[in-house]
């Protein structure tokens, strides 16, 4: 199986950067170190801008010119998904993840999808938050993005090791395949339409790469 090309290696913006998605001109991040999401022009990699977020940003991803940020709040980490403007910051109201959990968030143009890792689960949402599909992954998921129609998950099966993998899935068939190795432990996937994403979170770090898929 090939391994990755790395294209580009930044630091971090902030420390433990988890959370990704690319809404067309900026590559946003979400730190769970500091419980802000940035927004870094890929250009000069400076920060647009910031904000706090309600809790810790494990999920992240674009829908238009908004974004839904999965966010874990209060001293129980409850996992829920609240929208962010730029222009009046994010909103009090929240969609509750099924079973109060999920990490990574995507979208196919019409449906949110929730990624549980340890379940191992892709869940499509419609819009009131009810599970209407759900997805297998033959690992843990620690990333989502679309690409041309095809679901592609970052996925372990240890999550302390450097054994991670680009896995396509099928949203027809369902059909999960292995594209490629990422030797490091990335999270979170987002694509700006050439170049994969992911953070290398504990060497507070995005990377950029390619495979061919």
């Amino acid at each position: 199986m090939q391994t990755i090309t790395e294209a580009a290696r930044h630091p971090s913006p902030a420390p433990r950067p988890q959370s990704l998605t690319f809404d067309g001109a900026l590559l946003w991040m979400g730190s769970i170190e500091t419980r802000r999401i940035y927004a870094i022009r890929p250009d000069d990699w400076g920060v647009a801008e910031w904000a706090t977020a309600p809790g810790k940003p494990w999920g992240m991803t674009a829908m238009g010119k908004d974004l839904r940020v999965l966010c874990g709040e209060t001293d129980e980490d409850h996992r829920v998904i609240r929208r962010y403007r730029s222009d009046k910051g994010f909103e009090d109201d929240a969609l509750p993840c099924p079973q109060d959990t999920g990490s990574q968030l995507g979208y196919d143009g019409t449906n949110l999808h929730v990624s549980q890792w340890y379940n191992r689960a892709v869940l499509v949402l419609d819009k009131g938050g009810k599970v209407i599909k759900t997805y297998k992954a033959p690992r843990g998921i620690c990333g989502q993005v679309f690409v041309g129609g095809q679901l592609y998950l970052l996925t372990t099966a240890a999550e302390e090791t450097n054994e991670y993998f680009l896995t396509r899935l099928d949203p027809k068939s369902g059909v999960a395949t292995d594209v490629a190795l990422v030797p490091f432990q990335g999270r979170a996937l987002a694509h700006d339409g050439q170049h994969f994403w992911t953070n290398h979170r504990e060497q507070h770090e995005i990377v950029a790469f390619t495979a061919a898929l």
